[in-house]
């Protein structure tokens, strides 16, 4: 990998890695295909416990946003309130009040999906369509994130590389995770965290916990730890259905190319088809799992069936 010529790196990893093809030329769920009726069964054996944990961050004012590409927090404000049934200006008759609210925000602003619209390599979108294509003012009309609607139900695995690697379950920003960090992690953590077909890979950085001791900074968009450009092929040949960490990039930021950005995603969504998902909340789930010593569990993580939407807040639930 030429840290120089980061075309080449990503032409030669699309080819090696693309599944353009492999399940038709009209399909539109990528490696969501993965996930069948018998791994879906399989995945709903885990439920032991009983016990659930959301994998979201909030969806407010508060988020880490600061306004790049016109991406902002979530601005809720309220249409009735307790006050107005209390001044009774609602108009409803017999007493009844009641409270509405609206809310104003991107798509992709907290925890969401990335889905296969989102990203396009040389005009080129999932399974070798014109970008233009797929993706116009009216949004993805082809792989839009509603198709996706019902497919994201199957077993999760949750790799924590940064209890594993880092110092105090924490990476430091710029820690590109190899396959073989990946590797490492499955052994330590042992066989509960193997990865396969159909899972969802949940790769925990720590980094989110970091900024909530000592705030957002540049979370949105900076330096972070994240998955290197080399995991292309392990990504590929795993045949997961979709993978999300805890971080806004999903890959390591700085890129590991000079003048580059997001290589990983340049393969990963238009030619793998793979979902991706960021800014996920793995703190309490991590947690659980050390203590349980699992690391397997069913996960859902619907996205918002939005029309044509290239990506969807979601607020994935793990079960075990």
């Amino acid at each position: 990998m030429d840290p120089a010529d980061p075309t080449a790196a990503v032409a030669a990893a699309a080819e090696r890695c693309s599944n353009w093809g492999r399940w038709g030329e009209d399909d539109v769920l990528g490696t969501l295909n993965f996930i069948d009726a018998r791994k879906r069964r399989e995945a709903a054996t885990l439920v032991r416990e009983g016990v659930s944990f959301s994998l979201s961050q909030r969806f407010d004012a508060d988020g880490p946003q600061k306004g790049w590409r016109r991406r902002t927090n979530p601005v809720h404000t309220m249409l009735d309130t307790g006050t107005d049934a209390e001044a009774g200006v609602q108009g409803f008759p017999h007493g009844i009040g009641g409270a509405d609210g609206v809310i104003s925000m991107p798509l992709q602003c907290s925890t969401q999906w990335d889905g296969l619209g989102h990203i396009f390599d040389h005009g080129r979108a999932w399974n070798g369509r014109r970008a233009g294509d797929v993706v116009t003012s009216m949004g993805d009309r082809l792989t839009g994130i509603e198709t996706a609607a019902s497919a994201i139900a199957t077993r999760g695995v949750l790799l924590d590389v940064g209890r594993a690697l880092g110092e105090n379950g924490e990476l430091p920003d710029g820690f590109a995770i190899t396959p073989e960090h990946l590797d490492q992690t499955i052994a330590a953590q042992g066989p509960t965290s193997s990865v396969g077909r159909g899972d969802v890979l949940l790769v925990r950085t720590g980094q989110l916990a970091r900024v909530r001791r000592e705030g957002w900074g540049d979370y949105a968009g900076g330096d972070a730890p994240g998955l290197s450009f080399l995991t292309a092929d392990w990504l590929h040949a795993a045949e997961i259905a979709g993978v999300a960490t805890d971080t806004w990039g999903f890959e390591v930021r700085p890129n590991e190319f000079h003048e580059s950005f997001q290589p990983l995603h340049q393969v990963a969504i238009p030619h793998i088809g793979l979902y991706v998902g960021e800014m996920w909340d793995f703190e309490a789930l991590a947690a659980h799992c050390r203590d349980a010593k699992t690391w397997e569990f069913w996960l859902t993580a619907a996205p918002l069936p939005i029309t044509g939407a290239v990506g969807s807040p979601v607020n994935p639930i793990a079960v075990l």
